[in-house]
Protein backbone atom coordinates (compact mmCIF):
# COMPACT_ATOMS: atom_id res chain seq x y z
CA UNK A 1 0.00 0.00 0.00
CA UNK A 2 1.28 3.43 -0.98
CA UNK A 3 1.28 6.53 1.13
CA UNK A 4 -1.38 8.18 -1.04
CA UNK A 5 -3.68 5.23 -0.56
CA UNK A 6 -3.04 5.20 3.19
CA UNK A 7 -4.05 8.86 3.70
CA UNK A 8 -7.40 9.32 5.42
CA UNK A 9 -8.75 11.79 2.84
CA UNK A 10 -8.14 9.35 -0.03
CA UNK A 11 -9.74 6.31 1.52
CA UNK A 12 -12.20 5.86 -1.38
CA UNK A 13 -10.83 7.61 -4.49
CA UNK A 14 -12.77 5.45 -7.00
CA UNK A 15 -16.17 6.21 -5.48
CA UNK A 16 -15.41 9.95 -5.44
CA UNK A 17 -14.57 9.97 -9.15
CA UNK A 18 -17.81 8.09 -9.96
CA UNK A 19 -19.90 10.62 -8.03
CA UNK A 20 -18.28 13.52 -9.86
CA UNK A 21 -18.82 11.80 -13.20
CA UNK A 22 -22.48 11.10 -12.44
CA UNK A 23 -23.08 14.66 -11.33
CA UNK A 24 -21.63 16.04 -14.54
CA UNK A 25 -23.74 13.64 -16.62
CA UNK A 26 -26.89 14.68 -14.77
CA UNK A 27 -26.11 18.36 -15.40
CA UNK A 28 -25.61 17.68 -19.11
CA UNK A 29 -28.89 15.73 -19.31
CA UNK A 30 -30.74 18.49 -17.48
CA UNK A 31 -29.39 21.10 -19.90
CA UNK A 32 -30.36 18.95 -22.86
CA UNK A 33 -33.85 18.50 -21.44
CA UNK A 34 -34.19 22.25 -20.97
CA UNK A 35 -33.11 22.87 -24.55
CA UNK A 36 -35.54 20.23 -25.85
CA UNK A 37 -38.35 21.85 -23.86
CA UNK A 38 -37.51 25.22 -25.39
CA UNK A 39 -37.44 23.70 -28.87
CA UNK A 40 -40.82 22.05 -28.22
CA UNK A 41 -42.31 25.34 -27.03
CA UNK A 42 -41.00 27.10 -30.12
CA UNK A 43 -42.42 24.37 -32.33
CA UNK A 44 -45.81 24.65 -30.60
CA UNK A 45 -45.84 28.40 -31.07
CA UNK A 46 -44.97 28.06 -34.74
CA UNK A 47 -47.61 25.37 -35.23
CA UNK A 48 -50.20 27.58 -33.55
CA UNK A 49 -49.22 30.45 -35.83
CA UNK A 50 -49.56 28.22 -38.87
CA UNK A 51 -52.99 27.02 -37.75
CA UNK A 52 -54.10 30.59 -37.11
CA UNK A 53 -52.85 31.69 -40.52
CA UNK A 54 -54.70 28.78 -42.13
CA UNK A 55 -57.89 29.79 -40.37
CA UNK A 56 -57.51 33.40 -41.44
CA UNK A 57 -56.50 32.84 -45.02
CA UNK A 58 -58.25 29.52 -45.69
CA UNK A 59 -61.74 30.94 -46.41
CA UNK A 60 -60.19 33.60 -48.65
CA UNK A 61 -58.53 31.11 -50.96
CA UNK A 62 -60.43 30.04 -54.10
CA UNK A 63 -62.01 26.56 -53.99
CA UNK A 64 -59.78 25.46 -56.87
CA UNK A 65 -56.73 25.86 -54.63
CA UNK A 66 -58.15 23.41 -52.11
CA UNK A 67 -59.19 21.03 -54.88
CA UNK A 68 -55.59 21.04 -56.14
CA UNK A 69 -54.17 19.69 -52.87
CA UNK A 70 -55.32 16.09 -53.34
CA UNK A 71 -53.90 15.73 -56.90
CA UNK A 72 -50.61 17.24 -55.73
CA UNK A 73 -50.37 14.81 -52.80
CA UNK A 74 -51.20 11.82 -55.00
CA UNK A 75 -48.58 12.78 -57.58
CA UNK A 76 -45.98 13.34 -54.85
CA UNK A 77 -46.76 9.95 -53.35
CA UNK A 78 -46.34 8.18 -56.69
CA UNK A 79 -43.06 9.92 -57.51
CA UNK A 80 -41.55 9.05 -54.11
CA UNK A 81 -42.73 5.47 -53.72
CA UNK A 82 -42.54 3.89 -57.17
CA UNK A 83 -39.50 2.60 -58.96
CA UNK A 84 -38.05 4.80 -61.72
CA UNK A 85 -38.98 2.32 -64.44
CA UNK A 86 -42.67 2.49 -63.33
CA UNK A 87 -42.87 6.27 -63.13
CA UNK A 88 -43.99 7.10 -66.70
CA UNK A 89 -47.07 4.87 -66.59
CA UNK A 90 -48.02 5.47 -62.97
CA UNK A 91 -47.51 9.24 -63.11
CA UNK A 92 -49.55 9.49 -66.31
CA UNK A 93 -52.42 7.44 -64.88
CA UNK A 94 -52.32 9.29 -61.55
CA UNK A 95 -52.39 12.65 -63.29
CA UNK A 96 -55.28 11.51 -65.51
CA UNK A 97 -57.21 10.34 -62.41
CA UNK A 98 -56.45 13.21 -60.03
CA UNK A 99 -56.07 16.38 -62.10
CA UNK A 100 -59.72 16.46 -63.28
CA UNK A 101 -60.71 16.88 -59.63
CA UNK A 102 -59.51 20.48 -59.84
CA UNK A 103 -62.63 21.28 -61.95
CA UNK A 104 -65.05 19.01 -60.11
CA UNK A 105 -67.12 21.93 -58.73
CA UNK A 106 -67.63 23.49 -62.16
CA UNK A 107 -68.47 20.34 -64.16
CA UNK A 108 -69.14 17.45 -61.73
CA UNK A 109 -70.66 15.10 -64.31
CA UNK A 110 -67.87 15.64 -66.86
CA UNK A 111 -65.20 15.14 -64.22
CA UNK A 112 -66.86 11.95 -63.00
CA UNK A 113 -67.05 10.53 -66.54
CA UNK A 114 -63.39 11.35 -67.16
CA UNK A 115 -62.20 9.78 -63.90
CA UNK A 116 -64.33 6.66 -64.49
CA UNK A 117 -62.95 6.22 -68.02
CA UNK A 118 -59.35 6.59 -66.82
CA UNK A 119 -60.01 4.11 -64.02
CA UNK A 120 -61.31 1.58 -66.55
CA UNK A 121 -58.14 2.06 -68.63
CA UNK A 122 -56.09 1.54 -65.46
CA UNK A 123 -57.99 -1.71 -64.81
CA UNK A 124 -57.30 -2.89 -68.33
CA UNK A 125 -53.57 -2.15 -67.87
CA UNK A 126 -53.60 -4.05 -64.54
CA UNK A 127 -52.05 -1.18 -62.56
CA UNK A 128 -52.98 -0.55 -58.95
CA UNK A 129 -52.79 3.09 -57.80
CA UNK A 130 -53.71 5.05 -54.64
CA UNK A 131 -55.23 7.63 -57.00
CA UNK A 132 -58.33 5.39 -57.26
CA UNK A 133 -59.66 7.46 -54.36
CA UNK A 134 -60.44 10.07 -57.02
CA UNK A 135 -63.44 7.92 -57.99
CA UNK A 136 -64.90 8.33 -54.48
CA UNK A 137 -64.28 12.10 -54.54
CA UNK A 138 -65.92 12.37 -57.98
CA UNK A 139 -68.89 10.29 -56.76
CA UNK A 140 -69.27 12.56 -53.71
CA UNK A 141 -69.21 15.67 -55.92
CA UNK A 142 -71.78 14.17 -58.29
CA UNK A 143 -74.12 13.26 -55.42
CA UNK A 144 -73.70 16.73 -53.90
CA UNK A 145 -74.58 18.59 -57.11
CA UNK A 146 -76.89 16.36 -59.15
CA UNK A 147 -80.26 14.82 -58.46
CA UNK A 148 -81.26 11.38 -57.28
CA UNK A 149 -81.09 9.78 -60.72
CA UNK A 150 -77.56 11.06 -61.41
CA UNK A 151 -76.41 9.86 -57.99
CA UNK A 152 -77.80 6.37 -58.57
CA UNK A 153 -76.16 6.10 -62.01
CA UNK A 154 -72.80 7.31 -60.70
CA UNK A 155 -73.00 4.98 -57.70
CA UNK A 156 -73.79 2.01 -59.94
CA UNK A 157 -70.78 2.82 -62.18
CA UNK A 158 -68.41 3.06 -59.20
CA UNK A 159 -69.83 -0.11 -57.66
CA UNK A 160 -69.29 -1.95 -60.95
CA UNK A 161 -65.70 -0.74 -61.02
CA UNK A 162 -65.25 -1.89 -57.41
CA UNK A 163 -66.50 -5.34 -58.36
CA UNK A 164 -64.08 -5.59 -61.29
CA UNK A 165 -61.18 -4.38 -59.14
CA UNK A 166 -61.90 -6.92 -56.40
CA UNK A 167 -62.20 -9.74 -58.92
CA UNK A 168 -58.76 -8.95 -60.36
CA UNK A 169 -56.73 -7.78 -57.36
CA UNK A 170 -58.28 -9.47 -54.32
CA UNK A 171 -56.11 -12.10 -52.67
CA UNK A 172 -57.17 -15.69 -52.24
CA UNK A 173 -60.10 -15.86 -49.81
CA UNK A 174 -60.20 -12.09 -49.34
CA UNK A 175 -62.66 -11.21 -52.10
CA UNK A 176 -65.77 -10.85 -49.92
CA UNK A 177 -64.04 -8.80 -47.23
CA UNK A 178 -62.42 -6.47 -49.74
CA UNK A 179 -65.63 -6.09 -51.76
CA UNK A 180 -67.68 -5.22 -48.65
CA UNK A 181 -65.08 -2.68 -47.54
CA UNK A 182 -65.00 -0.97 -50.94
CA UNK A 183 -68.81 -1.05 -51.16
CA UNK A 184 -69.04 0.62 -47.75
CA UNK A 185 -66.74 3.42 -48.95
CA UNK A 186 -68.82 3.86 -52.11
CA UNK A 187 -72.07 4.06 -50.13
CA UNK A 188 -70.52 6.45 -47.60
CA UNK A 189 -69.33 8.79 -50.37
CA UNK A 190 -72.74 8.83 -52.03
CA UNK A 191 -74.63 9.33 -48.74
CA UNK A 192 -72.29 12.12 -47.69
CA UNK A 193 -72.84 13.90 -51.01
CA UNK A 194 -76.62 13.52 -50.75
CA UNK A 195 -76.55 14.92 -47.21
CA UNK A 196 -74.53 17.91 -48.39
CA UNK A 197 -76.99 18.54 -51.22
CA UNK A 198 -79.97 18.25 -48.85
CA UNK A 199 -78.38 20.58 -46.31
CA UNK A 200 -77.55 23.07 -49.04
CA UNK A 201 -81.13 23.00 -50.33
CA UNK A 202 -82.49 23.37 -46.80
CA UNK A 203 -80.28 26.38 -46.10
CA UNK A 204 -81.28 27.93 -49.43
CA UNK A 205 -84.94 27.43 -48.54
CA UNK A 206 -84.37 29.05 -45.15
CA UNK A 207 -82.63 32.01 -46.75
CA UNK A 208 -85.43 32.40 -49.28
CA UNK A 209 -88.01 32.19 -46.52
CA UNK A 210 -86.14 34.76 -44.43
CA UNK A 211 -85.92 37.09 -47.42
CA UNK A 212 -89.63 36.60 -48.14
CA UNK A 213 -90.54 37.26 -44.50
CA UNK A 214 -88.37 40.37 -44.49
CA UNK A 215 -90.09 41.58 -47.65
CA UNK A 216 -93.51 40.88 -46.12
CA UNK A 217 -92.53 42.76 -42.98
CA UNK A 218 -91.42 45.70 -45.09
CA UNK A 219 -94.71 45.62 -46.97
CA UNK A 220 -96.69 45.43 -43.75
CA UNK A 221 -94.69 48.31 -42.32
CA UNK A 222 -95.38 50.40 -45.42
CA UNK A 223 -99.07 49.50 -45.27
CA UNK A 224 -99.17 50.41 -41.58
CA UNK A 225 -97.48 53.74 -42.31
CA UNK A 226 -99.92 54.45 -45.15
CA UNK A 227 -102.89 53.48 -42.97
CA UNK A 228 -101.67 55.67 -40.12
CA UNK A 229 -101.08 58.53 -42.52
CA UNK A 230 -104.61 58.14 -43.87
CA UNK A 231 -106.04 58.07 -40.36
CA UNK A 232 -104.16 61.21 -39.33
CA UNK A 233 -105.20 62.96 -42.56
CA UNK A 234 -108.83 62.04 -41.98
CA UNK A 235 -108.70 63.21 -38.37
CA UNK A 236 -107.02 66.47 -39.34
CA UNK A 237 -109.60 67.07 -42.03
CA UNK A 238 -112.49 66.56 -39.64
CA UNK A 239 -110.95 68.62 -36.85
CA UNK A 240 -109.70 71.53 -38.96
CA UNK A 241 -112.75 71.73 -41.25
CA UNK A 242 -115.29 71.62 -38.45
CA UNK A 243 -113.56 73.96 -36.04
CA UNK A 244 -112.57 76.48 -38.71
CA UNK A 245 -116.12 76.51 -40.07
CA UNK A 246 -117.47 77.13 -36.57
CA UNK A 247 -114.85 79.80 -35.85
CA UNK A 248 -115.61 81.59 -39.14
CA UNK A 249 -119.34 81.58 -38.40
CA UNK A 250 -118.77 82.83 -34.85
CA UNK A 251 -116.40 85.52 -36.09
CA UNK A 252 -118.99 86.78 -38.59
CA UNK A 253 -121.60 86.85 -35.83
CA UNK A 254 -119.26 88.74 -33.47
CA UNK A 255 -118.45 91.34 -36.14
CA UNK A 256 -122.15 91.78 -36.88
CA UNK A 257 -123.11 92.16 -33.21
CA UNK A 258 -120.15 94.18 -31.91
CA UNK A 259 -122.01 97.52 -32.18
CA UNK A 260 -125.64 96.47 -31.65
CA UNK A 261 -125.10 93.84 -28.93
CA UNK A 262 -121.64 93.94 -27.39
CA UNK A 263 -122.58 91.17 -24.95
CA UNK A 264 -123.39 88.71 -27.73
CA UNK A 265 -120.19 89.68 -29.50
CA UNK A 266 -118.19 88.95 -26.34
CA UNK A 267 -119.93 85.59 -25.97
CA UNK A 268 -119.15 84.74 -29.59
CA UNK A 269 -115.48 85.64 -29.13
CA UNK A 270 -115.26 83.46 -26.03
CA UNK A 271 -116.76 80.57 -27.97
CA UNK A 272 -114.19 81.17 -30.72
CA UNK A 273 -111.43 80.91 -28.14
CA UNK A 274 -112.91 77.73 -26.67
CA UNK A 275 -113.31 76.20 -30.12
CA UNK A 276 -109.65 76.97 -30.93
CA UNK A 277 -108.43 75.36 -27.71
CA UNK A 278 -110.59 72.30 -28.37
CA UNK A 279 -109.14 72.07 -31.89
CA UNK A 280 -105.58 72.20 -30.54
CA UNK A 281 -106.38 69.46 -28.02
CA UNK A 282 -107.89 67.25 -30.70
CA UNK A 283 -104.90 67.80 -32.96
CA UNK A 284 -102.40 66.87 -30.23
CA UNK A 285 -104.35 63.74 -29.43
CA UNK A 286 -104.68 62.70 -33.07
CA UNK A 287 -100.98 63.18 -33.75
CA UNK A 288 -100.00 61.14 -30.68
CA UNK A 289 -98.04 63.98 -29.10
CA UNK A 290 -100.26 64.21 -26.02
CA UNK A 291 -99.19 61.55 -23.50
CA UNK A 292 -101.72 59.62 -21.45
CA UNK A 293 -100.11 60.70 -18.17
CA UNK A 294 -100.71 64.40 -18.81
CA UNK A 295 -103.69 66.14 -17.13
CA UNK A 296 -105.20 67.09 -20.51
CA UNK A 297 -105.81 63.42 -21.27
CA UNK A 298 -108.15 63.18 -18.26
CA UNK A 299 -109.84 66.56 -18.83
CA UNK A 300 -110.38 65.92 -22.56
CA UNK A 301 -111.17 62.25 -23.23
CA UNK A 302 -111.95 60.96 -26.70
CA UNK A 303 -115.24 62.50 -27.87
CA UNK A 304 -118.15 60.11 -28.13
CA UNK A 305 -121.90 59.92 -28.16
CA UNK A 306 -122.13 61.72 -24.82
CA UNK A 307 -120.37 64.76 -26.31
CA UNK A 308 -122.92 65.16 -29.13
CA UNK A 309 -124.94 67.57 -26.98
CA UNK A 310 -121.90 69.85 -26.65
CA UNK A 311 -121.42 69.60 -30.40
CA UNK A 312 -125.05 70.60 -30.93
CA UNK A 313 -124.63 73.61 -28.62
CA UNK A 314 -121.52 74.61 -30.56
CA UNK A 315 -123.40 74.40 -33.86
CA UNK A 316 -126.29 76.40 -32.41
CA UNK A 317 -123.86 79.13 -31.39
CA UNK A 318 -122.45 79.14 -34.92
CA UNK A 319 -125.93 79.70 -36.39
CA UNK A 320 -127.15 76.16 -37.08
CA UNK A 321 -129.89 75.11 -34.64
CA UNK A 322 -129.26 71.40 -34.00
CA UNK A 323 -131.30 68.83 -32.09
CA UNK A 324 -129.78 65.55 -30.89
CA UNK A 325 -131.81 62.45 -30.05
CA UNK A 326 -130.16 59.29 -28.70
CA UNK A 327 -132.22 56.09 -28.46
CA UNK A 328 -130.91 53.15 -26.45
CA UNK A 329 -127.97 52.89 -24.11
CA UNK A 330 -124.52 53.60 -25.48
CA UNK A 331 -122.31 52.67 -22.52
CA UNK A 332 -121.51 49.24 -24.01
CA UNK A 333 -120.22 50.75 -27.26
CA UNK A 334 -116.40 50.93 -27.36
CA UNK A 335 -114.64 54.27 -27.41
CA UNK A 336 -113.40 53.84 -30.98
CA UNK A 337 -116.91 53.24 -32.30
CA UNK A 338 -118.24 56.21 -30.33
CA UNK A 339 -115.44 58.37 -31.80
CA UNK A 340 -116.51 57.22 -35.29
CA UNK A 341 -120.11 58.20 -34.57
CA UNK A 342 -118.98 61.59 -33.27
CA UNK A 343 -116.80 62.27 -36.32
CA UNK A 344 -119.59 61.24 -38.71
CA UNK A 345 -122.06 63.59 -37.06
CA UNK A 346 -119.45 66.34 -36.86
CA UNK A 347 -118.64 66.09 -40.57
CA UNK A 348 -122.32 66.01 -41.58
CA UNK A 349 -123.14 69.08 -39.48
CA UNK A 350 -120.05 70.91 -40.78
CA UNK A 351 -121.21 70.32 -44.36
CA UNK A 352 -124.65 71.60 -43.45
CA UNK A 353 -123.17 74.69 -41.82
CA UNK A 354 -121.01 75.46 -44.87
CA UNK A 355 -123.51 74.73 -47.64
CA UNK A 356 -126.91 75.87 -46.29
CA UNK A 357 -128.25 79.38 -45.77
CA UNK A 358 -129.23 80.99 -42.47
CA UNK A 359 -132.35 79.57 -40.89
CA UNK A 360 -131.57 75.94 -41.66
CA UNK A 361 -132.27 73.42 -38.87
CA UNK A 362 -130.44 70.11 -38.33
CA UNK A 363 -131.49 66.98 -36.53
CA UNK A 364 -129.29 64.12 -35.31
CA UNK A 365 -130.77 60.75 -34.40
CA UNK A 366 -128.66 57.94 -32.90
CA UNK A 367 -130.18 54.49 -32.39
CA UNK A 368 -128.03 52.12 -30.32
CA UNK A 369 -128.54 48.38 -29.93
CA UNK A 370 -126.44 45.45 -28.88
CA UNK A 371 -125.07 44.77 -32.36
CA UNK A 372 -125.52 48.01 -34.37
CA UNK A 373 -125.40 51.78 -34.13
CA UNK A 374 -127.52 53.73 -36.63
CA UNK A 375 -126.69 57.37 -37.38
CA UNK A 376 -129.09 59.77 -39.16
CA UNK A 377 -128.30 63.44 -39.75
CA UNK A 378 -130.88 65.54 -41.62
CA UNK A 379 -131.34 69.23 -42.31
CA UNK A 380 -134.04 71.47 -43.73
CA UNK A 381 -131.86 73.36 -46.18
CA UNK A 382 -132.48 73.62 -49.91
CA UNK A 383 -131.42 70.81 -52.21
CA UNK A 384 -127.78 70.82 -53.36
CA UNK A 385 -126.77 70.74 -57.03
CA UNK A 386 -128.14 68.08 -59.34
CA UNK A 387 -127.08 64.44 -58.73
CA UNK A 388 -124.86 64.46 -61.83
CA UNK A 389 -122.51 67.03 -60.32
CA UNK A 390 -119.24 65.75 -58.94
CA UNK A 391 -118.80 66.55 -55.24
CA UNK A 392 -115.55 68.20 -54.21
CA UNK A 393 -113.58 67.76 -51.01
CA UNK A 394 -112.84 64.76 -48.79
CA UNK A 395 -115.79 64.93 -46.38
CA UNK A 396 -118.04 62.18 -47.68
CA UNK A 397 -115.15 59.87 -48.76
CA UNK A 398 -113.70 60.23 -45.26
CA UNK A 399 -117.09 59.37 -43.75
CA UNK A 400 -117.27 56.27 -45.94
CA UNK A 401 -113.81 55.18 -44.81
CA UNK A 402 -114.77 55.55 -41.15
CA UNK A 403 -118.00 53.61 -41.63
CA UNK A 404 -116.27 50.87 -43.66
CA UNK A 405 -114.09 50.06 -40.64
CA UNK A 406 -117.29 48.82 -38.93
CA UNK A 407 -118.86 47.18 -41.97
CA UNK A 408 -121.13 50.12 -42.74
CA UNK A 409 -121.76 52.36 -45.72
CA UNK A 410 -122.68 56.03 -45.86
CA UNK A 411 -125.75 57.06 -47.82
CA UNK A 412 -125.96 60.79 -48.49
CA UNK A 413 -128.50 62.56 -50.68
CA UNK A 414 -131.56 64.79 -50.86
CA UNK A 415 -134.67 63.87 -48.89
CA UNK A 416 -138.08 63.43 -50.54
CA UNK A 417 -139.66 66.28 -48.58
CA UNK A 418 -136.71 68.62 -49.02
CA UNK A 419 -133.43 68.97 -47.28
CA UNK A 420 -130.40 66.70 -47.10
CA UNK A 421 -129.82 63.48 -45.18
CA UNK A 422 -126.87 61.32 -44.21
CA UNK A 423 -127.45 57.76 -42.99
CA UNK A 424 -125.10 54.98 -41.92
CA UNK A 425 -125.15 51.89 -39.73
CA UNK A 426 -122.16 50.53 -37.82
CA UNK A 427 -122.08 46.81 -37.03
CA UNK A 428 -120.68 45.50 -33.73
CA UNK A 429 -120.22 41.95 -32.52
CA UNK A 430 -121.34 40.64 -29.14
CA UNK A 431 -118.20 41.85 -27.38
CA UNK A 432 -118.59 45.39 -28.62
CA UNK A 433 -115.83 45.47 -31.20
CA UNK A 434 -115.95 46.02 -34.91
CA UNK A 435 -116.93 43.06 -37.02
CA UNK A 436 -115.01 44.30 -40.04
Amino acid sequence: MTEADAEPGNAHPVRYRDCVRRTRTAVRLTGAAVRLTRYADLASVRAARLVGAARRWGPRLPPMVWDSLLPALLLLNIMTTRAPRELPVTVALTAALALPLVWRRRAPLTVFGTVAAVAFVQWLMDVQLPADIALLVALYTTAANLGRRGTLVAGAVVEGGALLACLRWAGEGAFLTLFLAVTAMVVASAVLGVNVRTTRAYLAALEERAARLEQQQDQQARLAVAEERTRITREMHDIVTHNLSVMVALTDAAVYAQHRSPGKATTAMLQISETGRQALTDMRRSLGILRTDEPDAERHPLPGIAQLENLADQMCAAGLPTHVEVQGGHTHIPATAQLTVYRLVQEALTNTLKHTPTGTHAKVRIRCSTETVAVDVTDSGPCPPLPGATPSGHGIPGMRERAAAYGGNVQAGPLPGGGWGVHTRLFLDSSGVASA
